[in-house]
């Protein structure tokens, strides 16, 4: 099941640039948690359907299901960590983080 138009909340310190490490909240890392527990499933389910020789297009589905799911999972986290850890950064002026941000844009459009 995905949540497509559920928010997540972010801590108001997502990511210390000192460190590079995210602080989110323990609601949100369950959150997160949970939907990659799901996915996983997902992988193993997709993995047994090859096994059972299922029919192509049926396995074409569910794979497409599965990224959609962790396209949804990168978008939270590109979501909190552009409305907390961005932020912190031009504030301290630190505008390296815009071509930081970018090129992570880049990465995700890829897929």
């Amino acid at each position: 099941m995905l949540f497509e138009d559920e928010e997540i909340e972010v801590d108001d310190a997502c990511c210390s640039h000192s460190d590079r490490k995210s602080h989110h909240s323990e609601k949100v890392k369950k959150n997160l948690v949970t939907r990659l527990n799901r996915i996983e499933g997902q992988i193993r389910g997709i993995k047994g359907l090859i096994e059972k020789d299922t029919y192509c297009d049926d396995v074409i589905t569910q794979i497409s299901a599965t990224q959609s799911a962790l396209n949804s999972v990168a978008k939270l986290l590109l979501e909190g960590h552009m409305k907390t850890c961005v932020v912190e950064r031009i504030q301290e002026g630190d505008l390296e983080v815009l071509d930081e941000v970018l090129l992570t844009v880049q990465k995700l459009m890829k897929k």
